[in-house]
């Protein structure tokens, strides 16, 4: 019978996001507090001869491009090298994370084919050789290997695990599809010096989930807030319009997604109305516990 391990591959928020510095090697020195929430895409892996990618849902990749662009092709690829491993598999993605807004899904994708494909191959790396792997995808993919709440730091490559955060329920806004686009790094290059901090708002939060409280909207920063006016402005017009009905609203990841804490006495109905008039597609989410993010399911 063939061997088939399926998985979740959730989207994240940023709770704090702060850029000290440029780093020596050109990327930006970041503090972040993560946590994944319960809005996921599917993964479903069979072994094969060789690497495959099959998409299903909202498209994962452009038309045009070749697979082996795909973030979860190319972590399938560097475990089998990593490992001198020469055993392929199909990799069935039902994407439900929207597309290049903010939520991190092809980096989830990823994470989520090493940790599979490890088990498949029974390749019997430890998490933190994964890490290792995922870091040399990108800089969000190691998050999703510890998944559940965490701080991030460096490029966002080093991560630590932290209690299961005690949230409300969000309310997550995204924009259409036609409306995205890559924007991090254009954001990452619009911060100036003026922009950076020395982490105190990560340390904040940080003491917050260690501490099990509520985490509340005055806990919570993004730098990336601070230049979304000149990158985003639809995404700026829409959070100053919530603004202005006394909501707390913050960016999710660098945008264009943004969020409310859906805290006691926030009627959401009336909110959802508002945010689709503006132009943004509403849904209630809740934080991912890491036991749900990383469950596996084998058969």
């Amino acid at each position: 019978m063939t061997r088939t391990i399926r998985l979740v591959a959730p989207a994240k928020i940023n709770w704090s996001l702060e850029v000290l510095r440029i780093r020596p090697d050109g990327y930006h020195e970041v503090r972040s507090v993560l946590q994944t929430i319960d809005l996921c895409d599917t993964v479903t892996l069979t072994e094969a001869a060789d690497i495959e990618l099959v998409l299903s849902g909202e498209s994962g990749m452009l038309p045009d491009d070749p697979p082996e662009r795909n973030l979860a092709y190319r972590a399938a690829a560097a475990l089998r090298d990593f490992a001198g491993i020469r055993r392929g598999v199909r990799i069935a993605l039902e994407k439900h994370v929207p597309v290049a807004a903010g939520l991190g899904g092809g980096s989830s994708d990823a994470a989520a084919v090493l940790r599979g494909c490890n088990l498949l191959w029974s390749a019997g790396q430890p998490d933190a050789n994964l890490l290792e792997i995922a870091g040399e995808i990108g800089s969000d993919p190691p998050f999703f290997i510890v998944a559940g709440t965490a701080a991030v730091s460096g490029r966002g490559d080093a991560v630590e695990a932290l209690n299961d955060a005690v949230a409300p329920d969000i309310l997550l806004a995204t924009p259409p599809q036609g409306d995205r686009g890559e924007k991090t790094a254009a954001m990452f290059r619009a911060l100036t010096p003026e922009h950076y901090g020395e982490g105190d708002v990560t340390l904040g939060v940080r003491e917050v989930v260690q501490s099990d409280r509520p985490i509340v909207a005055d806990d919570l920063a993004n730098v990336f807030e601070r230049v979304t006016a000149k990158l985003q402005p639809a995404t700026e017009l829409a959070m100053d319009a919530l603004r202005a009905q006394g909501l707390a609203v913050h960016l999710a990841g660098a945008g264009p997604s943004f969020f409310v804490l859906l805290s006691d006495g926030i009627v959401r109905g009336p909110i959802m109305r508002r945010v689709g008039e503006l132009g943004f597609e509403p849904r209630v989410v809740r934080t991912l516990p890491r036991a749900r993010a990383l469950q596996t399911e084998e058969r």
